[in-house]
């Protein structure tokens, strides 16, 4: 052969074409894009048959949930100032009625009589305390006044006045720190969360 494919010596020419480097980052790019569409498809798979985002679904059931209430009505508590607690000391340690009613009256209720328990109660109630009111008091004066003395008993009587007693018991040590108590009586006014049907 003549011309440039003329033959000489002993090495030969190479008769294919140039390879393009265009070629091969397409093929790469393509290869790439057919490995994470792979991989994304693998992930709605795995999704499907684990239940898929639990975020996700638990907002659309609530978002798909027609019959939600609302909250219930947060509970109108009396004030501590609007309870008058008659304070009375049922153990052998003498001074613990006065020094209790002291200490309530800093904490803004309103203190009646103060003394030594009667009969009926002295020295048998082996509790922190024991508060003592009408029935009334049950749902509105006790959960207030509870905040103070956690673990008191109660008990209502035939009284028709709304005050009540908080007898001390045996095991009484101190009321509860004023912070904590107040954070106590912060959570029995916030309306209760109503029950979701969904």
């Amino acid at each position: 052969m003549g011309g440039k494919y003329r033959i000489t010596g002993d090495k030969y020419p190479r008769m294919r074409r140039p390879r393009r480097r265009s070629k091969l980052v397409l093929a790469a790019i393509a290869s790439v894009v057919a490995l994470g569409l792979a991989g994304w498809g693998t992930l709605q798979l795995i999704d499907v048959f684990t239940g898929g985002d639990k975020q996700a679904s638990a907002a659309d059931r609530k978002a798909d949930c027609p019959t939600a209430a609302p909250a219930a009505p947060a509970k109108a508590l009396p004030k501590p100032a609007k309870i008058t607690v008659n304070v009375y000391n049922a153990t052998p340690r003498g001074g613990l009625a006065k020094a209790a009613a002291d200490e309530l009256k800093k904490r803004g209720f309103t203190i009646g009589k103060v003394g030594n328990a009667t009969a009926a109660y002295d020295k048998k109630v082996v509790g922190t305390g024991l508060l003592l009111g009408a029935p009334a008091a049950v749902d509105g004066t006790f959960p207030v006044l509870g905040t103070q003395l956690p673990g008191a008993a109660t008990k209502t009587d035939a009284r028709k006045g709304a005050d009540i007693d908080l007898i001390i018991g045996t095991k009484f040590k101190a009321f509860s720190p004023p912070r904590t108590a107040a954070t106590a009586l912060s959570a029995l006014t916030k309306p209760a969360p109503a029950p979701s049907s969904c």
